[in-house]
């Protein structure tokens, strides 16, 4: 069979959730300008006082003008009104329906507490590697012409960013920061204690940014503290425990697990349980002291912070209850290790850092307004520095300084030295399977207690948990032989898993970022013969290709009839569920003549004229079925991580296997593969040997700036800034399959080839 390993994330660039706004390897250029030269002082009254936006005349993200749109300052200990650096929040849609690459809201930080300026940038980067979180990356920001300084650019937890990751974006969603702003002397902690069924006894510690929630989130601490047998039922608990491990490995103590247990965003999904969402990491790698039950003071404290802090503290219920679960314990030291042997062991963080240090240099020089010395920039990443006075005031570690002893520290101690399970050899029972029918999966555990397998087959379903066994009952051959096995039944064209074991002492995922990435199953039950009628190309995830009569960028399916004759489609139907297949009725009077097309808007939104279906298309995976009017299946595709702006299409045009490939919306496929950006593509790029068993070389006639791999999922698994004509690279540690290069040149030029990987 094909066994496929994908991931729900997407890091970097036109290839997931963002597009070239969030690109890392390039600082963006914002300019506002507004018509009043005090500008600063209506910010800091509007900011002092109602909160309002003030007008810009237009705001410009790197070239691209929006005309009369929202600007005030935000932020809370890094807002100033004596400061000339300030944070800002740009609303584009704030009076007129502006979006720049399908985003709206743009929150700019000043980075008045890092003298590194990469503690955001950085984080961010690490911790999208296993749950979902802001995108990140850097921009000029010049007001009215004037360079104001170097700004870190992460993407806003919005409806927006929820709809894009859950699925959906009217359930309770909570801000977990006190609406008045936390500080000294504050009691008003969003630390999910149950303070009763009074809603009123919250209002104070958290935000609602939903219509309502209360309830729910009462719901979920009166849960926590007295019903932790029913926990899985209201919270995402491997995504909870990923945030605990994140911030006690990277001393993020401006956190749920600090003073003020603060900077997370809950959002109830639909599997009715809350998921976390970290927020606000200027003060990660050890920048804040305060643990809640004293300060870590000095960077030897810091490095040896406890790695259960709040086990046993009732202020601090989600660790508190969480950790005295001994499998959620286990899980816990597993995501932990994980963390600290993916990025600090091997050191993969600090080369992301210098990348950083680099890219940025010349900007930081040229901030005029920040708060530290170019010095302090250049030697925080290593070395600990202290300054005095104003917000970025006070002991600030050398993040290699601390990480590489906290590093040290951590693996030396008994909780990750004890044996973990090893999980190999994971196997199907089928090369073939079939929907509706079972299938066995196997794995070879060793030093294991007990082994789990965690499946679904749908991407916004919560994970089933079930035993794996060696009983000999399950495929797995004799029983105690050490292999596992566990029999479960496709119910989609897709079905995800990963399998967990775990000793008395700690767990092992497989993979190891589960459940943020895990294995995929393809069924391949219906495809039958292609007839005249066919979907011949879609796209799941259009932030700006093609808009509909009403100008919103939706998800959208192409028909073709590839035949000689009309073909009435009165009452055929599409839809994303085998188990529905009339979901959506195309409407009685619907034909498509002899090589033509139809398009259908996938945007569950029945209400506009013209086709549009009850049904969206998740980018992350899916199925989409077309049936005749009798109710037979004459056409079907199932796929998986589609890419932003790319469609998925026949190739050749109404009879070949899809691929990705550039949207032919409306028109015959062409079977290429780039982005809608006019760049890419405009420079001669010869890559070779392609396929390659390790050594790719790459050459253009001009100088590359940088170049990236990517796997298929939009992963990032390779970037160089070679600053050379020719040059190659040694990929004889990626595993055989297709892959994805992308390089800009000095000349912001460009092309993006799809490369093969062959042994």
């Amino acid at each position: 069979m094909k066994f496929i390993y994908t991931t729900m994330f997407i890091l970097f660039s036109y290839l997931g959730y963002s597009q070239e706004f969030y690109d890392l390897n390039t600082i963006q250029t914002i300019e506002i300008e507004f018509a009043q030269s005090n500008w600063d002082q209506l910010l800091d009254n509007a900011y002092a006082t109602t909160g309002d936006y003030i007008m810009a005349t237009s705001v410009s993200l790197n070239g691209i003008v929006y005309d009369s749109v929202g600007v005030k300052y935000k932020g809370n200990s890094t807002y100033n009104p004596n400061q000339t650096k300030n944070p800002f929040h740009i609303e584009l849609d704030t009076y007129k329906d502006h979006q720049h690459e399908a985003y709206t809201d743009i929150k700019l930080s000043n980075v008045a507490k890092d003298p590194s300026f990469l503690r955001e940038v950085l984080s961010y980067q690490i911790l999208r590697q296993y749950m979902h979180a802001p995108l990140s990356n850097y921009a000029n920001v010049y007001v009215n012409g004037n360079l104001i300084g170097l700004y870190s650019n992460s993407e806003s937890i919005s409806k927006k960013f929820v709809d894009s990751r859950f699925y959906s974006k009217k359930n309770t969603f909570v801000k977990c920061n006190p609406p008045d702003g936390a500080g000294p002397g504050s009691n008003d902690f969003p630390n999910l204690v149950y303070m009763g069924e009074d809603s009123l006894n919250y209002y104070d510690a958290y935000e609602m940014k939903s219509d309502e929630g209360w309830d729910e989130l009462i719901d979920l601490c009166d849960t926590l503290r007295n019903h932790t047998d029913a926990i899985e039922e209201i919270l995402d608990v491997d995504r909870a425990i990923w945030m605990l491990a994140f911030n006690n490995i990277l001393v993020n103590l401006d956190s749920y697990i600090g003073s003020f247990k603060q900077n997370y965003y809950l959002y109830r999904d639909e599997t009715d349980r809350f998921s976390s969402i970290v927020w606000d990491l200027n003060e990660s790698f050890g920048r804040f002291s305060n643990t809640g039950s004293g300060n870590l003071n000095g960077t030897t404290a810091k490095q040896q912070m406890d790695h259960l802090l709040h086990d046993n503290d009732t202020d601090f219920p989600l660790m508190q209850e969480l950790l005295a679960i001994p499998t959620y314990k286990r899980m816990y030291l597993a995501h932990c290790k994980t963390i600290l042997k993916e990025n600090f062991e091997n050191g993969s963080y600090f080369t992301t850092a210098q990348t950083f240090q680099n890219l940025i240099d010349a900007s930081v020089q040229a901030d005029n307004n920040k708060f530290f010395t170019y010095n302090n920039f250049l030697d925080n990443l290593t070395t600990d520095v202290n300054i005095g006075g104003g917000p970025g005031g006070g002991a600030t570690p050398g993040i290699t300084n601390l990480m590489d002893g906290r590093s040290d520290y951590l693996l030396s101690l008994n909780d990750f030295t004890q044996t973990q399970p090893t999980i190999s050899n994971i196997n199907t029972s089928t090369s073939s399977p079939i929907l509706n029918e079972p299938i066995s999966i196997t794995a070879t555990i060793q030093d294991e207690n007990a082994v789990y397998l965690g499946y679904r087959s749908l991407v916004e379903d919560a994970f089933i948990r079930v035993p794996m066994m060696d009983d000999g009952l399950n495929n797995d051959g004799a029983a105690n032989d050490g292999v596992y096995g566990a029999t479960i039944f496709l119910t989609n064209a897709f079905t995800q898993y990963y399998i967990y074991a775990e000793n008395s002492n700690i767990g092992m995922f497989s993979p190891q970022r589960a459940e943020h990435e895990y294995y995929t199953i393809l069924a391949n039950n219906v495809n039958p013969d292609l007839g005249n009628l066919v979907i011949n190309e879609f796209m799941a995830s259009n932030n700006s290709t093609e808009a509909d009569q009403d100008g919103e960028f939706d998800d959208w399916i192409e028909l073709y009839n590839r035949g000689t004759s009309t073909i009435d489609i009165s009452f055929y139907t599409l839809s994303d569920d085998y188990e529905d297949l009339g979901k959506y009725v195309i409407p009685f009077g619907t034909s498509i003549p002899a090589d033509d097309y139809l398009i259908i808007w996938a945007d569950s939104d029945e209400d506009q004229s013209g086709l549009h279906a009850n049904f969206k298309l998740s980018a992350a995976a899916e199925s989409i079925f077309l049936s005749d009017a009798s109710g037979d299946i004459i056409d079907e595709v199932t796929y998986i991580n589609q890419v932003s702006d790319i469609s998925f299409g026949r190739y050749p045009n109404g009879s070949g296997p899809f691929q990705t490939m550039t949207p032919t919306f409306n028109g015959e496929n062409m079977g290429t593969s780039n982005t809608q950006d006019p760049v890419f593509n405009s420079v001669e790029m010869k890559v070779y040997p392609n396929p390659t068993k390790d050594i790719l070389t790459i050459k253009s006639e001009e100088q590359f700036l940088s170049v990236q791999i990517y796997d298929l999922s939009g992963r990032l698994l390779r970037g160089v800034l070679p600053s050379q004509k020719k040059f190659t690279l040694n990929l004889s540690d990626l595993e055989v399959g297709l892959y994805i290069l992308k390089a800009t040149t000095k000349n912001q030029t460009g092309a993006i080839r799809r490369i093969a990987v062959q042994r």
